[in-house]
């Protein structure tokens, strides 16, 4: 029998998480990408960042720099850059991850479940056959093989070169 630590989750299980004063994203707008603030890349008019509380490793959020609600408002410039900027993160994660599928999506709105409801933002999730089991179906518990801080390290790394080629 294998044992599976991952003792930086039992905060949020516990909902002992840090409360955000604002907007997630706003709050990390005008600081350069780090991996305290978790930023892979900063565009003209979008960021990349790794999801604090993640799906699967790797799973990336792209958000407009400006706050708000729904693609629609989006100017094209930034319509344009979110496209070309998830094509990006999924070369990244193909590279580093190899992945056997993705998930891409866009939740506008609290009834469509967005957690940030007030900022759109695009989901692009790494996914495999048999991420989803009985852990995450009985426990609702999800178990990742990287810490998040090793994940930032090679994402930002490979996110960057591709971006340069």
């Amino acid at each position: 029998m294998k044992t599976l630590w991952a003792p930086w989750r039992m905060d949020y299980l516990r909902g002992d998480v840090d409360s955000v004063t604002g907007c997630l994203f706003c709050i990390n707008i005008e600081k350069p990408p780090s991996e305290e603030n978790l930023i892979i890349y900063k565009g003209d008019h979008t960021i990349v960042m790794l999801n604090k509380y993640p799906y699967s490793s790797g799973h990336l959020l792209i958000a407009p720099i400006m706050h708000l609600s729904s693609i629609d408002e989006l100017s094209e410039a930034a319509v344009t850059e979110l496209a070309v900027l998830s094509q990006v993160c999924v070369k990244t994660l193909r590279r580093e991850y190899n992945p056997e599928g993705f998930n891409i999506g866009v939740n506008i709105g609290a009834a469509a479940g967005a957690g940030v409801p007030d900022h759109v933002h695009m989901h692009v999730l790494p996914r495999w056959s048999g991420d989803t089991n009985f852990m995450t179906s009985i426990s609702e518990t999800r178990v990742l093989p990287e810490e998040i801080g090793v994940t930032y390290i090679k994402l930002h790394k490979t996110f960057g070169q591709i971006v340069d080629e």
